[in-house]
């Protein structure tokens, strides 16, 4: 352990920012932890707000990631309801909204994404997004079979609030720009094959479409104009349009940003400064390319692999994980290693995509980058994240039987 490591502030309060502080206390960190967090509540768990949150299946008292008792033994300087408005890597401070600035020996930027928003929709009541615990609730107590839901975005989240309020009785319509939903991710067969899930389950879906005005009465939206003339009534609208990385509050600062946080191999924007989570657009030395993951799974992975490298006495380890994520709509489970973005074929080993049961892998270049499945049991997707962790040529991938 470093011994100039005595003050560590930790700017983000959700998995990623946990992790991080978990992670050092476990390797035996006795030092000052602050961690600064701009919502209220103590760290919680995300996915759940457009699943089981958003259908009713759970309580909001399941949402906290840790209960109270260990966050508190973890001995933290937590400032909740706090904005970090400033960084500065000379003085080593972190600036507050309250006007006072934290010093720090060692930094971790985990300060996440926030919603993308339509234009000119500022002070209209009844538009929706999905990041924050209020979000969800505002949403939820909105959504009743009578009233007609408007979807704008066939992403994961857009596609995840259609199901949950089709599971509701709820009439839906889901607008969407691109021809395939989210084909420039899992490609235009498996686009067309989720697609399908929404026309089976009664989801109006508008491929092709853009919004061209949000329509109101009284201050509250009832309808969305599309470019093409048409109009469609709406109760409620929720927008799920993508992310911008939380990044503004650090251009004065001199680090680098481009799509979030760029980070190295070892999560490091620069010295004493780490990135976490959402934010941080890292080098991962498994596939020769930065990413920026937005998925649970990799804020916790992340943030116990910062902890190590701020306390090693080397230059520390490389995070080079095999990232994961999932989705929940309808019927289908949804499970995907490694990283799908820029593949250049896709093939279906198992399975049918008509019956979305099955298993696809990704290549890119001359190997195995990823594989996604619907419906089918987890440990056939251990077995191909295995595979992709070894980097598998990919005709060894396609030859050696591995979904067997």
């Amino acid at each position: 352990m470093s011994a100039a490591v005595n003050r560590i502030v930790i700017v983000g309060a959700s998995a990623g920012g946990l992790t991080t502080a978990e992670g050092l206390r476990r390797q035996g960190y006795e030092g000052a932890i602050t961690m600064i967090g701009e919502e209220h509540h103590l760290p919680y768990d995300r996915p759940p707000l457009s699943k089981q949150i958003l259908s009713g299946a759970w309580e909001l008292d399941r949402l906290p990631l840790r209960p109270e008792a260990d966050i508190d033994a973890l001995h933290l300087d937590l400032r909740l309801g706090t904005r970090a408005t400033g960084l500065d890597t000379t003085t080593k401070t972190v600036t507050l909204d309250t006007g006072d600035t934290v010093p720090y020996d060692t930094a971790v930027i985990a300060t996440g994404v926030r919603p993308r928003m339509l234009p000119s929709i500022a002070g209209i009541e009844g538009i929706h997004t999905l990041r924050t615990l209020e979000d969800a609730v505002t949403l939820k107590a909105r959504l009743s079979p009578e009233r007609l839901l408007v979807v704008v975005g066939a992403g994961f989240i857009g596609a995840e609030a259609a199901a949950v309020a089709r599971g509701l009785g709820i009439e839906v319509t889901m607008i969407e720009p691109a021809p395939v939903p989210l084909a420039h991710a899992v490609g235009t067969d498996i686009g067309q094959a989720l697609t399908q899930a929404h026309h089976a389950n009664g989801v109006d879906l508008r491929t092709g479409a853009t919004v061209r005005e949000i329509l109101t009465t009284d201050g509250r939206a009832s309808g969305v104009a599309l470019t093409d003339g048409t109009t469609i009534p709406a109760d409620d609208i929720v927008v799920g349009i993508g992310t911008h990385p939380n990044t503004e509050w650090l251009e004065d600062s001199g680090l680098p940003l481009d799509n979030g946080l760029l980070c190295d191999e070892y999560c490091a924007a620069a010295p004493d400064v780490y990135g976490v989570g959402d934010i941080a657009n890292w080098y991962n030395p498994l596939f020769g390319t930065s990413m920026r993951i937005e998925h649970r799974t990799n804020a916790s992975e992340q943030g116990i692999a910062v902890a190590r490298n701020i306390l090693a006495t080397d230059a520390g380890r490389p995070f080079a994980p095999v990232p994961y994520f999932w989705s929940d709509q309808y019927d289908m489970k949804i499970q995907a290693y490694g990283y799908l973005r820029g593949h250049e074929e896709v093939t279906v080993v198992d399975g049918d995509l008509g019956t979305r049961r099955f298993v696809a892998l990704y290549r890119t270049g001359d190997r195995l980058s990823a594989v996604l499945s619907v419906g089918m049991p987890p440990k056939v997707l251990r077995t191909w994240r295995a595979a992709i962790a070894s980097g598998t040529a990919w005709p060894d991938a396609l030859g050696e039987g591995l979904a067997a």
